[in-house]
């Protein structure tokens, strides 16, 4: 009797493997495939089932380890018509709830008529795959173009009961970095099976973001929707101590819409949190229970800590960062929030009431300054981040928010914003220089027709400048990197996460 072993898997989905494919035509095809099959999909789980010759062929991930990947180990193998016993064995690997079963043998197409069209949480899925079989340091690599109504990708597998040999093989092929994603989730991807869409409102002292985010079935993220509103919730803060009507009226209205359009996108859940302007204000009930009231949204207030380290989560997965010092900055409208540690690891995270609205009203930055008033806030600015002093400079520099998405779309002259070309821009002080010199001598109005600026920020983009300009001086370092991620997007990942 044959032992049945499990094995180790690693796959990944692409269009495009240049490295792999460079040192796979330096080997021998031991065995090329066309086949086509089906693939029952559920969104209740990723089980490996698929027909192939007339074989219904089971497999259950008994475990994933530390690395990531999935131990797959073959539980049946049964021929059409099905016995009722062995249906049910597949309903369950399916994880849907077994049913009274009407029949004693099932036929194919039987069974999708009966159990998998009537159920919206399954799907048969037929696919042609064509198979291109290596062996490399004993592991089984497989090359597979898999073509799904006309819509192909590729995939490459790599197969052992050995989990370090599956390491050795992924790295020998240059696939370190990429995500293990096993075949059911990459079909799910494919055809838009059980993907689900949720939405972040951010409620910030200058602007309400607003984003949504299609989770695909590989775990994988596709934005539907990313923009900002500049509400000016903080208009008149600092001065008095409390929101003002015409803030909360527009904020509020921001949000609602934000909402109702949400709703229409079909997202199946709303997270919305407010940041620096609603931590300070003590009439913040004012916003939340309007927004609760006419939106049916919680808005909850999160800590400047929570804030600082939501926006490090989100701005060391979207660039290319080394493992040396790293130190993570928002400047927002009412403050900034600062996360030191190395890539993957927070060391410290805290936030200062630092924000642009604020020093723009105190020292009239919406409009022409002279040198003397430039330099006036300058030094209070950098009074106010004192708790930047001393520490020893980091080996880079990340910034994300309104502030240095802006001063990046200006370098670059960006008619329309385009994120590809904002994410991972460098904005050296010779940079932020210039532009705080372009700010200082246009008033607000010549500043809405400066290509790259939003209009909205003409009046805070000169105080969000000095307060970046401020953070790279007392940080030593002479230039910053731009991340277009922020909160909303760390938030997405941490609470919609498969």
């Amino acid at each position: 009797m044959t032992r049945i072993v499990p094995r180790w898997e690693w796959r990944t989905f692409g269009e495009r493997f240049d490295a792999v494919d460079a040192q796979l035509d330096a080997l021998s095809v031991e065995r090329l495939q066309d086949s086509d099959e089906i693939y029952l999909l559920s969104v209740h789980g990723d089980a490996s089932i698929k027909l192939r010759d007339g074989v219904l062929d089971v497999k259950h991930r008994e475990q994933i380890n530390d690395d990531g990947l999935e131990l797959w180990m073959p539980v049946m193998k049964a021929a059409f018509p099905l016995s009722a016993a062995d249906v049910t064995s597949v309903l369950i690997a399916l994880g849907v709830p077994v049913v009274p079963l009407d029949r004693t043998r099932y036929t194919l197409d039987e069974f999708e008529a009966d159990l998998i069209r009537p159920n919206p949480d399954l799907r048969a899925t037929r696919v042609h795959k064509r198979r291109a079989h290596f062996t490399i340091d004993d592991c089984m690599v497989e090359e597979t173009e898999v073509t799904v109504d006309q819509r192909a990708v590729r995939t490459i597998v790599i197969e052992s009961p050995n989990a370090e040999l599956v390491l050795a093989t992924r790295r020998r092929l240059g696939l370190d970095g990429r995500r293990n994603v096993n075949v059911a989730r990459g079909l799910k991807s494919l055809v838009g099976f059980g993907a689900k869409r949720y939405a972040v409102i951010d409620v910030g002292t200058n602007s309400v973001k607003f984003h949504i985010g299609e989770r695909q079935a590989d775990g994988s993220w596709r934005v539907i929707l990313d923009r900002a509103d500049v509400t000016r919730l903080g208009e008149g803060l600092d001065e008095s101590g409390r929101l003002t009507p015409p803030a909360i009226e527009r904020t509020v209205d921001a949000i609602v819409a934000m909402v109702e359009e949400a709703r229409r996108a079909d997202v199946v859940e709303i997270a919305a949190v407010g940041t620096a302007g609603l931590r300070l204000a003590p009439n913040r009930a004012a916003v939340t229970d309007a927004v609760q009231a006419r939106g049916g949204v919680g808005l909850e207030i999160i800590s400047g800590e929570e804030e600082a380290r939501l926006a490090y989560v989100a701005a060391t997965s979207s660039l290319p960062l080394g493992n040396g010092p790293l130190v993570v900055f928002d400047s927002g409208g009412g403050s900034s929030q600062f996360t030191f540690g190395h890539r993957g690891n927070v060391e410290e995270r805290f936030s200062v009431n630092v924000g642009a609205v604020r020093f723009a009203e105190r020292f009239g930055l919406a409009d022409k300054v002279s040198e003397i008033e430039l330099d006036a806030a300058l030094e209070a600015i950098a009074a106010d981040l004192e708790r930047l002093d001393g520490r020893e400079t980091p080996d880079a520099v990340v910034a994300i928010g309104g502030t240095v998405t802006n001063l990046a779309a200006v370098k670059h002259g960006l008619v329309d914003y385009d994120p590809d070309v904002v994410r991972g821009t460098v904005l050296d002080i010779v940079e932020i220089d210039r532009q705080i010199h372009l700010y200082r001598t246009h008033d607000v109005e010549a500043r809405r027709q400066i290509v790259g600026l939003q209009p909205k920020r003409a009046e805070v983009i000169l105080a969000g400048a000095c307060i970046v300009r401020t953070i790279l001086t007392k940080l030593g370092s002479n230039s910053l990197t731009v991340s277009d991620r922020g909160l909303r997007h760390g938030l997405l990942a941490e609470r919609y996460a498969l």
